[in-house]
């Protein structure tokens, strides 16, 4: 009779014990993981950060400006076309040194 009232008693203890447990998850907004397993749910709470990562960044007036892309091509022809004159510019389609190397 002992170890019926023993074993009646654990069985109470861990009844209220899980009892007390969900209460308590769902007072809290707490997830319940009796098995302890890995879980991405504290990742998953936290707020997102992108926008406002996003809005510390001033507008970049280069993407929307025609005339700003516009100068940055000019810039980009003329420096081309310098290194060209000098003999330092990219070589032609099927002139560059891979293509010198096959044909050996």
């Amino acid at each position: 009779m002992s170890s019926n009232l023993r074993s009646m008693k654990n069985v109470l203890t861990d009844a209220a014990s899980k009892g007390v447990e969900l209460a308590r998850t769902r007072i809290f907004c707490h997830v319940l993981n009796p098995t302890g397993q890995r879980s991405p749910h504290k990742i998953l709470r936290k707020k997102l950060i992108g926008e406002k990562v996003a809005s510390w960044y001033p507008y970049d007036i280069k993407k929307d400006d025609p005339l700003v892309m516009a100068r940055q091509e000019q810039e980009r022809l003329n420096k081309l076309e310098m290194l060209k004159r000098r003999g330092k510019g990219p070589p032609k389609k099927g002139q560059g040194k891979r293509a010198k190397k096959s044909c050996k």
